[in-house]
């Protein structure tokens, strides 16, 4: 059949189960955008800069699957790079369509805006190659080919990829197969398979304490009901990376807890270090994840399962599809009875009493919050304090968490919930963010408001960079930021709708809040009033950890040293 080149990327991207194209409108995307307009089934979400667009194209795809974002040529593309750039860091499946100059304009090099007017029209496009899995510049030869190529990449790879749309072909009719874009993995080599099951079976077998390490990527795969099948069918506890929170089931009897290096609480440590056959599912021993490398994984007694790929006790297999190995190792291997020396939970400690005068501080705020999530509850916590505080609390088994731990943007989460909210309104979705945080994307709750979304917002006000000051400058000048009023941003975005926004500051006036929320309905804006250097005790311990990796012991010491020298200076001056 034949069909216009936009029209065709729009209909492979619904066939991705894309709804929704983020992104800002530029003279070379318009024609492409008029497209977008016109179709009944996909929506165009315009945002207020292209770097929000992308971490809202993140938060969406995390909860749909796949998005997609727009931009303009050269302007538009590097003020998205960032967001792009984090959601390939945390394999995260976008589609990044540039609207570029007229294709005679690009293949002859002349001298138009939005470029650096020197007749280069890769630049841009290799800035891209640094953090997408694949690139394409269409063209009205190779757009039915090159369409399919790199959106079968970005299913296969579950990373953005990046493609060019020239502003006078997006309506050229190009002939293409009516079949569908094919969203299917590679067959492994049934012989290689089905040894790589037997061995695996008999390594389970002898084994006298096998367990599980689980990451983020069997999310992103889809394999983590899998691994709930293997560890129930063999007895195999399990324990997540704390940049995976509640991805499989932490109510499971079987889940001993958040395996974090050398951080790690005893049992879980004990588990994962002392394991004859420890099985890692997408693992990735970064520094956030292991406690700035303090693991100590054996690689004699560790089995690292990739999503192409696998490697037992240091011996690579590759060929080898994660999803289509679990299926048959499930179907093969022999059950197991529960072994009785290992312990899968950790004691809970009694929440201490409190006077509702009292203060917020960040243990009664996290005490408190712990017992306000329901099951299917989206929830969102910013980098700092919220993320760290979070990753500590049982979630209900049906919530998602989303964060950004390893690339770790500040004033991703915003956009983000935008993005999330699009891809499933009916879910109750909870956001979690410090100042800082807010000040760097706060215009996208003008678009949260302009789309009727009804989220609830907790800022912690805690009057700065918390996070840096505990690693360094406490009463630093650069740690410091101006203090909004917040609770009234709301009302300057302009909103219609029904809203509600509230001042904390006592644990009474919060406790006062999460009870009418429950009846609320419409946005809830709730500011949380801490204190600058009251954190999580696991973020403390970070922060100093980190400070010392920085900047070296000696580094570290001179620093804090010069800290606390202009400390006592600008203390004597008043």
């Amino acid at each position: 059949m034949f069909i216009e080149i936009g029209e065709f990327l729009n209909l492979r991207l619904k066939q991705m189960g894309i709804q929704h194209l983020f992104g800002v409108p530029g003279d070379f995307n318009l024609s492409y955008l008029e497209q977008v307009e016109a179709d009944a089934q996909l929506e165009f979400i315009g945002n207020c800069n292209e770097l929000n667009a992308a971490y809202a194209a993140d938060g969406y795809a995390r909860i749909n699957g796949f998005a997609a974002l727009a931009t303009t040529y050269g302007v538009g593309d590097l003020s998205a790079i960032n967001g792009i750039a984090g959601a390939y860091a945390e394999n995260v499946p976008m589609v990044h369509i540039s609207g570029i100059p007229p294709l005679h304009v690009v293949q002859k090099g002349i001298l138009v805006h939005h470029t650096l007017v020197d007749g280069n029209y890769d630049n841009i496009m290799n800035c891209m190659k640094e953090f997408t899995v694949a690139q394409t510049r269409l063209t009205p030869a190779n757009a039915a080919f090159e369409i399919d190529r790199v959106l079968r990449q970005c299913f296969l790879e579950r990373r953005p990829v990046h493609i060019q749309l020239a502003s006078d072909i997006t309506h050229v009719k190009i002939e293409v197969d009516e079949r569908p874009l094919d969203l299917s993995y590679p067959s492994v080599e049934p012989d290689l398979l089905s040894s790589v099951v037997d061995q695996l079976c008999g390594i389970l077998a002898k084994a006298k304490s096998p367990a599980l390490l689980i990451d983020n990527e069997a999310a992103v795969f889809g394999v983590t009901s899998l691994l709930h099948d293997l560890s129930n069918k063999c007895s195999i506890p399990f324990a997540g990376m704390n940049t995976a929170k509640n991805i499989m089931d932490e109510g499971s009897p079987r889940y001993i807890g958040t395996y974090v290096g050398g951080a790690s609480q005893p049992h879980v440590k004990n588990v994962i270090e002392q394991s004859d056959c420890l099985i890692g599912v997408g693992v990735r021993f970064t520094d956030v994840g292991s406690a700035v490398f303090t693991h100590q994984i054996a690689t004699e007694n560790y089995i690292e399962i990739k999503p192409y790929g696998l490697n037992i006790f240091g011996q690579d297999v590759p060929g080898i599809e994660i999803g289509q190995l679990l299926v048959e190792l499930n179907k093969k291997v022999a059950a197991r009875k529960t072994p009785h020396n290992i312990v899968t939970q950790c004691s809970t400690q009694k929440k201490p009493e409190v006077n509702e005068q009292q203060k917020l501080s960040q243990e009664l705020l996290w005490n408190a919050i712990a017992g306000f999530f329901k099951d299917d509850d989206v929830i969102i916590g910013e980098v700092g304090t919220s993320n760290s505080a979070l990753s500590a609390l049982k979630l209900p088994a049906t919530a998602k968490y989303i964060s950004q731990p390893l690339w770790g943007s500040i004033g991703y989460t915003l956009p983000a919930l935008l993005g999330s909210l699009l891809a499933a309104p009916e879910r109750r979705q909870i956001l979690f963010i410090g100042d800082g945080s807010f000040q760097l994307t706060v215009q996208e709750l003008s678009t949260i408001i302009r789309h009727g979304l009804k989220p609830i917002i907790f800022l912690l006000n805690n009057g700065g960079y918390t996070i840096e000051r505990l690693i360094m400058g406490e009463n630093a000048a650069y740690n410091d930021i101006q203090n909004w009023n917040y609770a009234q941003i709301p009302a300057v975005f302009n909103g219609s709708k029904a809203y509600q926004s509230h001042v904390v500051e006592t644990i009474g006036q919060l406790q006062q809040v999460l009870d009418n929320v429950q009846q609320q309905d419409g946005l809830t804006f709730v500011e949380l009033k801490l204190p600058a250097m009251d954190a999580p005790l696991s973020l403390k311990k970070f922060a100093n950890v980190i400070a010392r990796f920085d900047y070296g012991d000696r580094g570290y010491e001179i620093l804090t040293q010069r800290s606390n020298t202009l400390e006592c200076k600008n203390v004597s001056s008043f």
